[in-house]
């Protein structure tokens, strides 16, 4: 009985776990919205983040971001898994 419960809560946490992946954002085309699904970026640091873009054009490398007022390099480390800056030549 022990082993059919610790089976049980291993597949519900990695169920959740699975469920709970992010998709890669491009940070060059991402709305504010999907900007905040970044960990560490809440409402105001997504929206630094689009004026930052739209005053000087598309990151080159999501390393670009730590030019952004509030994103140093821990808050950099939680979003680079999840980040991309796709084709910045489009």
């Amino acid at each position: 009985m022990r082993l059919f419960k610790f089976l049980s809560i291993l597949t519900a946490t990695l169920t959740f776990g699975l469920s709970e992946a992010q998709a890669v954002v491009n940070i060059n085309t991402a709305d504010a919205s999907a900007l905040t699904a970044f960990n560490g970026v809440g409402p105001s640091t997504a929206q630094k983040i689009i004026d930052y873009r739209t005053a000087n054009g598309n990151f080159a490398s999501c390393d670009d971001l730590t030019k952004v007022k509030g994103i140093g390099p821990a808050t950099l480390d939680k979003i680079k898994p999840d980040c991309t800056v796709g084709d910045v030549s489009e």
